[in-house]
């Protein structure tokens, strides 16, 4: 059955009191693209589109050629509406955009910096940005890829984001936020400013959004990013604000959220241990005979799902719930509906690339397929998902022959310098780089460039002169069942694969059953 005949099937799932019952996770870097969740809104879901390290991917798509003319179509319809933006953004196109894409052994030529420059002082705080075409091609990307998910339908789109990752948020929640985004989902820390910050953006207000900066002393005071729409558009209108829901794993960040009106979430997304990216720490350390960290997730670990629902909030069960069973046990539970990701990552219009998603597929067939959750592996610090798949950063002898160096910067660590100055780190890059930063050695231990590594998955690794291609990193859940089921459902009748729309029927189940 195609993804058109489909849309009878699924529309009905689109709201139960006021919410969309079916979201599809943001996962990797590009995975939940907007071909992808454009399909899963017209289908009656919402879709939403994976914001980390959009603007790497937007100057990596214009090098490739721009099929379809989709990036610079919607860089203009931006320009058009933030004149203030249409030189820089053809700046950009200029410097990036190759006709017919770039050749497969060319490397890619580098976003633009994201360093960070003072821009003022705020009583204590001191107040920082980075540089301007920066903004201006986060702001666009961001821009583009809701822009595009929307595009020729009224469905509802969201957008997830690592609030850990800070430095891109506020000029990439503004450009989502431009493109009228129905719904942002940010997790892997306290996103208690979001809010705020949200409600100051709508009026293209001066905002500030404080930042984490590694050797701060009392003394020096505290740091934020300073993101000034006004600049761009004086007097404008305001914009709709979006409904912002914060990803939690325990009921007491969810409370800590709720009680407060500053910092309360229009909902949660309730995400197990078994999701697949970043988790929460687990509430114990643990070690393994050689004295490594571990990751093992007690019954301490169990999120109190009835305390969460006491809070009177929407909330949307994700991990090891994108299944009939699943959804009618959380709408029983009092959940708004469920998340799906890794049965959407596994499907053909994910960001995957084909050649590793039909491995991946193979070994699910096979019921070979295993998922490791990594205590250190993610420069971030949050424990980290990854499927164990040949020829990937996975295998030791993949991680250990990649040569250590950063280009992409996403998970970059903010850190004061001698001279009173921020500069950017990453345990996962050069080694002496790191420790000439400051970093301390032990801190690059078994890390693994994750943002690179990403990127290849979905086909937009960089290729080096000297190591050749980037090798790929593929995250997913733990719960590969329901997966599996609609992998081999296509197996029975000689097909390979399974689409997204067969997917959101396949979910869609759960509210016949219960009713």
């Amino acid at each position: 059955m195609s993804d058109n005949k489909q849309t009878s099937v699924s529309t009905h799932t689109r709201l139960l009191n006021g919410e969309p019952v079916l979201i599809s996770g943001g996962m990797g870097i590009w995975v939940s693209n907007w071909h992808m969740s454009r399909i899963v809104s017209m289908l009656g879901g919402m879709g939403i589109v994976s914001g980390p390290a959009l603007e790497i991917v937007y100057v990596r798509l214009l090098q490739l050629g721009d099929k379809g003319g989709h990036v610079r179509r919607a860089f203009k319809e931006l320009a058009v509406r933030i004149p203030a933006l249409s030189a820089p953004l053809l700046r950009i196109v200029r410097e990036y955009f190759i006709e017919g894409g770039k050749a497969a052994t060319a490397p890619y030529k580098s976003a633009p910096a994201a360093g960070l420059n003072r821009c003022g002082v705020h009583g204590n705080v001191s107040l920082w940005e980075p540089g301007r075409d920066y903004q201006a091609l986060t702001i666009a990307a961001n821009f583009a890829e809701v822009w595009l998910a929307k595009e020729g339908h009224d469905g509802l789109i969201g957008i997830n984001y690592l609030y850990k990752a800070e430095r891109p948020l506020p000029w990439g929640l503004y450009g989502a936020m431009l493109a009228g985004v129905d719904y942002v989902a940010i997790g892997a820390g306290s996103p208690a400013e979001v809010p705020a910050l949200i409600d100051k953006l709508s009026r293209h207000e001066d905002a500030e959004l404080p930042m984490h900066v590694r050797g701060v002393t009392s003394s020096a005071g505290e740091f934020a990013l300073r993101i000034s729409p006004g600049a761009l558009r004086g007097d404008a209108a305001p914009i709709a604000k979006p409904k912002f829901l914060a990803i939690v794993s325990s009921y007491a960040l969810a409370s800590s959220l709720a009680e407060n009106p500053q910092t309360r979430p229009h909902g949660f997304i309730v995400e197990g241990a078994v999701a697949g990216g970043h988790n929460a720490p687990p509430s114990k350390k643990t070690f393994d005979t050689s004295g490594e960290p571990t990751v093992v997730y007690t019954r301490e670990d169990t999120i109190d799902i009835a305390a969460i629902a006491g809070l009177g909030l929407p909330f949307w069960l994700a991990g090891a719930f994108g299944s009939p069973q699943g959804l009618k046990q959380a709408l029983e539970m009092g959940a708004a509906g469920v998340q799906f990701g890794t049965v959407a990552a596994l499907s053909t219009q994910s960001g995957l690339t084909s050649e590793i998603r039909a491995a991946v597929l193979e070994l699910l067939a096979a019921g070979s397929l295993k998922v490791k959750t990594d205590a250190i592996a993610s420069p971030s610090g949050f424990p980290f998902k990854i499927a164990q798949i040949a020829g990937t950063l996975s295998e030791k002898a993949v991680y250990e022959s990649r040569r250590r160096r950063c280009d992409v910067g996403y998970l970059l660590v903010a850190y004061l310098t001698p001279q009173g100055g921020i500069g950017l780190r990453c345990p996962a890059e050069d080694i002496n780089a790191f420790t000439c930063k400051g970093g301390k050695l032990r801190n690059t231990k078994g890390r693994v460039c994750i943002c690179s590594g990403l990127l290849a998955a979905a086909g937009l690794g960089q290729y080096w002169p000297d190591t050749g291609a980037e090798p790929p990193l593929v995250t997913l859940g733990e719960y590969l069942n329901d997966a599996r089921k609609l992998l081999l459902e296509k197996l029975a009748v000689g097909q390979r694969s399974y689409t997204i729309g067969r997917t959101l029927q396949y979910i869609a189940a759960g509210m016949i059953a219960k009713k």
